[in-house]
């Protein structure tokens, strides 16, 4: 397969997950990764990688578009809401890619299997059940509404940091239940906790031999990343032209099936 026709198919593959995404409210990178690994054949690691750095140009690109929507003014009450997950999501993080570097290829292709299915599952019942208002916080308790974030904020970095995705299908949800957030309020502040929670993932993969294929798909990083933004902004425009509950189920579902065939005959 030559460098162009792989790099218009990664474009053709972002573009339409990130479409996907977008009408659902996500980045798309949970997606991603499959693909990488079962149409572009790349090695479980490199493809989390590359899926980091994707992930981090969609988040940083989407943090861009929101502020026009939600101003920071209004994001800056509810700081101590995304300091609370950080301390808990930059630890996971670090912690996660550590031991994934490390880890056999047989173990880690399950652990992402379990994760990803894991998510089609969060998918499913967020589109069944879907998430209260955040009129009022689980946790009445300051204290234990704290060391629930935390433990939240650590899971959540470990699942961002060996999938290379944002974690917005976790934080959102977490944000507003745990502390009473709307949930428009909650996309934003789940942004800024993913984009230091990757960071820090994304560095301590600097340490891998793996880390080289940044340079070796460089085409294909640069096209899926484009197809990827140009994706979300476009299902952010045909936003409520479909049912979410009817696509988080289409989407659960697929998720569900690929990441199962993906990472089921990896080895």
């Amino acid at each position: 397969m030559t460098t162009r026709i792989r790099s218009g198919q990664g474009f053709v593959a972002g573009s339409m997950i990130g479409t996907l995404g977008g009408l659902i409210g996500l980045g798309g990178a949970e997606f991603r990764l499959p693909v990488l690994v079962g149409l572009f054949r790349l090695g479980t690691l490199e493809a989390v990688i590359l899926n980091k750095a994707m992930s981090l140009v969609v988040v940083a690109a989407a943090l861009i578009f929101r502020i026009k929507a939600i101003p920071l003014g209004q994001l800056a009450p509810h700081m101590d809401v995304a300091l609370n997950l950080l301390a808990g999501s930059l630890v996971g993080a670090w912690w996660a890619a550590g031991h994934a570097i490390t880890m056999p290829r047989l173990w880690l292709d399950r652990i992402i299997m379990v994760m990803l299915a894991s998510l089609s599952l969060v998918m499913l019942s967020e589109a069944w059940f879907g998430l209260h208002d955040g009129a009022a916080p689980l946790f009445q308790s300051g204290a234990v509404r704290l060391v629930v974030g935390l433990v939240a904020g650590f899971g959540i970095g470990v699942v961002a940091a060996l999938l290379g995705v944002a974690g917005g299908e976790l934080l959102i949800p977490t944000i507003v239940l745990l502390y009473g957030v709307d949930i428009k309020l909650a996309g934003s502040l789940s942004l800024v906790v993913s984009l230091p929670t990757m960071i820090v993932g994304f560095a301590r993969y600097t340490r891998s031999d793996s880390f080289a294929v940044l340079r070796a798909e460089r085409p294909l990083l640069r096209s899926m990343a484009a197809g990827s933004i140009l994706g979300a902004a476009v299902g952010g425009l045909l936003l409520g032209l479909v049912p979410t509950h009817l696509m988080m189920t289409l989407l659960g579902m697929i998720l569900l099936v690929s990441s199962v065939k993906t990472f089921q005959h990896t080895h």
